[in-house]
């Protein structure tokens, strides 16, 4: 365990959490209030992993570029010439201003509003004028272009969505992707069709709460008792390796009135891929963005499989059913979180054996990530 994490939570603290016995103990109440913590997971977790970072079909022409957030750092999100989706640092290589703080078309180039270097959609910078002298082409002796464009991070979409890898050092995103891609035996992503999209933002929690709270199902049937018709004797959690979360099967029906009554699955890649698939043809899709501590802008896209679906005339209602479910959510995270000033969530609370062995696992999985 590094000394770094053994600072911020204590020897002993840490000890308790990796003890063994009958019950675990949840994370200390410090993993979700220091500053120190998530600093350290902005190091280590969300650099050194796949992260969910945007949606594709909020990029669809050339030149549409919006900014993102990634373990803290400002990039950018690009749709090139050849239409493919790329990600660099955003920040201008001149004076480090940080070059698109909205979504919108740059057209054929970017370009930077405080001196006007200018960039091409591939990252290559073009223009740097009056950079070395009072000629608009002049540069300084030795100044080199080719050496001062945008910095690329690795990227890579799959359907709809936009992952990156800031220190470029994870496998391969297919093999990042196959847990969660097994438990979706039968379902043709192809037909995926982007319905609406809930912009919810800033949840006052710390974003593995809200993680967490998705993994397990045992919270269903008391906070969810208006907006769902998924009894907790139905469910069972999922905690694969390198897929977390929990299922359900009800033999009802899909989305019905303002409830939700379908056979479901709730998925989960690490560290902030959250996937849900309603039978037989809704998937909603959060990103959630870890802002401070106790503070996770959260968005969630709803889609339909095929664009024949009774879904795509109901959207209203599907936002209006999502908005409650996840205001039900927010209440009892706000509160969890709230309850980590106190001085008995140092000891984490205790977990169910039964519906929480998939916190559990995501919890190790944070340990072990900043060990």
């Amino acid at each position: 365990m590094s000394e770094s994490l053994q600072s911020i939570l204590g020897a002993e603290t840490l000890a308790a959490f990796e003890a063994e016995g009958p019950l675990f103990s949840g994370l200390p109440g410090a993993a979700y209030t220091s500053e120190a913590f998530l600093a350290l997971e902005n190091e280590r977790i969300f650099t050194d992993s796949w992260v969910f970072a945007g949606f594709a079909h909020e990029l669809p022409r050339a030149g549409d570029v919006a900014p993102a957030t990634v373990a803290g750092r400002p990039l950018l999100l690009v749709r090139d010439a050849e239409l493919r989706v790329r990600a660099f640092h955003n920040v201008c290589r001149h004076r480090n201003l940080k070059l698109v703080d909205a979504p919108g078309n740059a057209g054929r180039a970017i370009r930077c509003p405080y001196h006007s270097w200018t960039y091409g959609l591939d990252g290559t910078l073009h223009v740097t004028p009056y950079f070395g002298g009072s000629e608009p082409r002049a540069v300084p002796p030795g100044f080199d272009r080719g050496r001062h464009g945008l910095v690329p991070v690795r990227s890579a979409t799959w359907y709809d969505w936009i992952f990156v890898n800031l220190n470029g050092a994870a496998a391969a995103l297919e093999e990042f992707l196959a847990p969660l891609r097994n438990r979706l035996e039968g379902i043709d992503l192809t037909r995926l069709h982007h319905i609406a999209t809930i912009d919810f933002g800033e949840v006052a929690a710390n974003w593995k709460l809200i993680l967490e709270n998705f993994i397990e199902p045992y919270h269903v049937q008391f906070v969810h008792a208006t907006t769902t018709e998924q009894p907790l004797t139905d469910h069972y959690t999922v905690n694969d390796s390198g897929c977390l979360g929990c299922a359900v099967d009800v033999s009802g029906e899909a989305t019905r009135g303002d409830t939700l009554s379908a056979d479901s699955r709730y998925l989960t890649l690490f560290p902030n891929f959250v996937f849900g698939l309603y039978f037989p043809d809704q998937i909603g899709v959060q990103l959630n963005v870890p802002r401070a501590p106790d503070r996770t802008l959260q968005r969630r896209a709803i889609y339909s499989l095929g664009p024949e679906s009774r879904l795509n005339a109901c959207a209203e209602q599907l936002v209006k059913l999502w908005s409650g479910v996840h205001a039900e959510d927010h209440a009892m995270l706000e509160r969890l979180q709230q309850g980590r000033a106190s001085e008995l969530a140092a000891g984490g609370g205790v977990l169910s054996p039964v519906w929480e062995d998939a916190v559990r696992s995501f919890q190790e999985r944070v340990v072990s990530g900043l060990g």
